[in-house]
């Protein structure tokens, strides 16, 4: 019987900002994201792999959609949470509360969103290798073709 290979789970390696081929190593310098000079700091390459972080020049600016997108699901949670917890009406102003406490939160929640963004999209491109300890990056620009 063949040995079955620990895959590391793709979304918990992703929250917690590991490399995507090999889910282990850390792909930002600093650990706390609140780190301001240092949020979006990365590793040129994986510690643990080898992989480069930075696939092509400009690869990042594609991480503005997937933040933008990351925002609208945390409003509309935050939305219905709102709605369901303490609720809408025509009568006062708990949707002006709503909209304050959402644009604080989401300033609050902006470093792991930034951080969270660029660990999606370099995931998208990256794939995961369960033999990374012998297959070595081949290719420096444009993993994926």
């Amino acid at each position: 019987m063949a040995e079955k290979i620990h895959r590391p789970n793709y979304l918990i390696s992703t929250l917690e900002n590991k490399c995507p081929r090999c889910r282990t190593g850390k792909i930002f310098t600093h650990t706390n994201p609140y780190d301001l000079k240092n949020t979006v700091q990365m590793h040129e390459y994986c510690p643990v792999c080898g992989q480069p972080t930075e696939i092509e020049t400009g690869f990042y600016y594609g991480t503005g959609y997937v933040s933008y997108a990351l925002t609208v699901a945390f409003s509309v949670a935050t939305f219905v949470a709102w709605w369901i917890l303490i609720g809408f009406s025509l009568d006062d102003s708990r949707f002006f509360w709503w909209l304050g406490v959402n644009a604080v939160l989401l300033i609050l929640c902006q470093p792991p969103i930034m951080r969270l963004s660029r660990s999606l999209w370099l995931s998208w491109f990256v794939k995961y290798d369960p033999n990374w300890k012998e297959n070595k990056v081949a290719h420096h620009e444009r993993m994926v073709k």
